[in-house]
């Protein structure tokens, strides 16, 4: 699978965004698979290395993996990679533009899984559809929440 990425404008600071985007205490409030997480090896907050173990269900399954930041930019670059123990699993990444009005939010994900460990997944058959639909669920309860906390 390529990389899938969307955009959305949103109507609040790329400060505020940011903000968003990176609190691993807001991922279960943003995503329809991430459920939370938590900090490793003494992690407090997202920094650039920081580990974090991430939660996730889907269709009565769930499952944890291990994600490590790669990209710490603020306000601007967030990026972190997934892993499930040494394999590979994907790239999440976030870009934020400032514009007249906000900003642009854009998520991306980038597949990095291979066949082996496509064939034991849990969640869905469709992974690329589901991911699709992810983004966009995700940038609009992004959008939503920056945007009431920027009234």
């Amino acid at each position: 699978m390529a990389a899938i990425a969307r955009s959305t404008d949103i109507a609040a600071s790329a400060e505020m965004v940011f903000a968003a985007i990176s609190d691993l205490s807001r991922m279960g409030e943003f995503s329809p698979e991430n459920t939370g997480g938590e900090w490793l090896r003494g992690a407090r907050g997202p920094a650039l290395g920081a580990k974090f173990r991430g939660t996730n269900a889907q269709h009565g399954d769930e499952w944890k993996t291990t994600a490590t930041i790669v990209t710490y930019l603020p306000p601007t670059e967030f990026a972190f990679e997934v892993t499930f123990g040494p394999l590979k699993v994907a790239r999440w990444s976030f870009s934020i533009v400032a514009t007249h009005s906000g900003c642009t939010l854009t998520e991306s994900s980038l597949d990095r899984r291979s066949a082996l460990i496509k064939r034991f997944e849990k969640g869905t058959s469709n992974r690329e559809a589901f991911t699709v639909t992810s983004i966009e669920t995700t940038l609009a309860k992004v959008k939503a929440a920056c945007e009431a906390a920027s009234v």
